[in-house]
């Protein structure tokens, strides 16, 4: 059905978004809401060892540093803090294409223990996308000085993902979260997100768009996620879906689709 991303490489992606490859360095993204310590754990994560500037066509500031663990390196990149996927703006555009389409080896989303409801929706919406999902619970110092009790094992349980409890500022828990990070990374961990489950009527639907979808884009992206984003009459996926891929036999069909 045309040029795929699979032919057409995981690299040239990656290219799309000025990352330089190396075999030996993983690439990890950094996700979260705003205000939840996202910065704070990219800088105790890389140290002096980052650098910053602009999103390739944005005005939306990048981050990207190294972790060093074991003796090796992992590329981090702090993606910009968003509530939503849904790129309904540049931030939330640049996130979303970032782990769709520049496919990082782990993603970290970092969720804030005081108001954890509410940053787990954006923890959902990662998950649809992609299985290599890590949830960083920090400020977990801060929910014990609230008396707020989390069962991290609970919501790993829950959600089928490794969760970490952290404390950025004062170092806790992260050990544990670059072990984490480099076992997943590198195929040593592999999580099971629970599926999102919707109405009756929004899994039928799904259930006879996905195999189309699958059938044209292969297995380099969730099917399941690309189909509801369609349902849901997304056409910023798909001129995303153009830029990254770059088939336009497969843009026809996902035209067609939303029509």
């Amino acid at each position: 059905m045309g040029l795929t991303y699979q032919s057409a490489g995981r690299s040239v992606a990656r290219a799309l978004f000025n990352i330089k490859m190396n075999d030996h360095e993983p690439v990890i993204a950094l996700a979260g809401n705003p205000n939840t310590g996202k910065s704070t754990v990219f800088n105790s994560l890389t140290g002096l060892r980052q650098h910053t500037g602009n999103w390739p066509g944005k005005t939306v500031l990048r981050a990207e540093g190294i972790l060093i663990h074991k003796g090796l390196k992992y590329k981090l990149i702090d993606l910009p803090g968003t509530y939503s996927l849904l790129a309904n703006s540049a931030d939330e555009e640049v996130a979303r294409d970032f782990i769709c389409f520049g496919k990082p080896d782990a993603t970290v989303v970092v969720v804030d223990a005081t108001c954890l409801e509410r940053n787990l929706n954006l923890v959902l919406q990662v998950m649809e996308i992609t299985d290599k999902v890590i949830v960083c619970v920090n400020l977990i110092d801060e929910a014990r000085r609230k008396k707020i009790e989390i069962d991290i094992d609970k919501l790993s349980e829950k959600l089928g993902l490794p969760v970490i409890a952290t404390a950025a500022r004062s170092g806790e828990g992260f050990h544990r979260l670059v072990d984490t990070i480099g076992d997943v990374a590198r195929g040593r961990l592999t999580p099971k997100p629970k599926p999102v489950r919707y109405t009756r009527e929004v899994e039928e639907a799904v259930a006879r768009l996905e195999p189309t979808v699958r059938n044209v884009i292969g297995g380099e992206a969730s099917a399941r996620w690309v189909a509801l984003r369609l349902l849901d009459g997304d056409t910023k996926l798909v001129q995303a879906m153009e830029k990254f891929f770059g088939a336009r036999e497969m843009v026809s069909v996902m035209r067609e689709v939303l029509a």
